[in-house]
């Protein structure tokens, strides 16, 4: 418990990232790894994430980005995707991801009925529908922060950016949409003290 607390102490929002350091490829991939294994709303797995390395593509994003200096000055910038059309209730993609547990058709019919009802509002509305994979992104890249803590690794999640100009330096195909980004990396500047409300003023027993 003490060590995942000292992570959460740890990670803040790093503005500015020491461009001479680089994450190690092994904790890179681990981090990936963990992105890979983060759960999911019925383990659809909605996210694709870009690694961006190129400079010149990165410095494209800045622009696009309210120039901020993360885009170019972090050692590994990921940009989280979704393809939003495969996770319609008819999709083949929702059903192979049904079907990889092994169940019996009838029982993969089931998680498909299941599965139609609870996205049925959800799908007929285009906005409703990246939201709703953009959250499960969210939780893949709560994972990534916290675990790139423990290894002393900066991150800072980036929400500021002009979509479709990132979509359009990306060249997203058709019905994928860019969620979020994050920067990760290492501090140049001391951590900022930790401001957060008291637990009395956050949580409610009832």
């Amino acid at each position: 418990m003490s060590t995942f607390l000292e992570a959460m102490a740890f990670r803040h929002a790093c503005k500015h990232f020491d461009t001479t350091k680089t994450i190690p490829t092994e904790e890179f991939e681990a981090l990936l790894e963990v992105i890979r294994t983060s759960p999911s709303s019925f383990g659809m797995e909605p996210w694709r994430v870009l690694v961006i390395e190129d400079p010149k593509v990165r410095q494209a994003l800045k622009s696009s980005c309210w120039n901020q200096a993360q885009i170019v000055e972090a050692s590994e910038l990921l940009v989280f995707t979704t393809d939003n059309d495969a996770v319609r209730s008819d999709s083949p993609y929702v059903r192979k991801m049904f079907a990889r547990r092994g169940l019996p058709n009838d029982a993969v019919e089931a998680y498909m009925g299941v599965y139609a009802t609870y996205l049925s509002s959800i799908e007929e509305d285009e906005v409703l529908l990246e939201n709703w994979t953009a959250k499960q992104c969210y939780i893949a890249l709560g994972n990534a922060m916290t675990f790139a803590a423990t290894l002393k690794i900066d991150s800072c999640p980036i929400e500021g950016f002009d979509k479709e100009g990132v979509e359009a330096i990306l060249d997203l195909p058709y019905g994928h949409s860019v969620a979020v980004m994050c920067a990760f990396g290492y501090r140049v500047n001391p951590q900022s003290p930790q401001m957060r409300l008291p637990l009395k003023d956050m949580v409610e027993y009832r």
